[in-house]
């Protein structure tokens, strides 16, 4: 059974989505295809297994929170 699913990421500008991107593609396997369309970046992932699927999404969500994370924590700096 073939497992296909789309995470939608939305920002604020097309600048943190390709931040986001960048971020996260160190952690992307070949199953997982990630690009940026105007201010969203999308991931679309394919399996074989849920329980691989259910693995890569939680880890995709928490490397998108902590590059969010940092994403503010810098801004935040330059504007003090």
């Amino acid at each position: 059974m073939e497992i296909k699913s789309k995470i939608t990421f939305t920002y604020k500008t097309k600048d943190e989505a390709e931040i986001v991107l960048g971020s996260l593609k160190p952690d992307n396997m070949d199953f997982i295809v990630s690009y940026v369309e105007d201010d969203s970046l999308i991931c679309k992932l394919e399996s074989s297994s849920l329980r691989t699927t259910l693995a890569t999404i939680d880890d995709i969500l928490f490397c998108e929170m902590m590059t969010e994370k940092i994403i503010d924590l810098t801004k935040r700096k330059i504007n003090e």
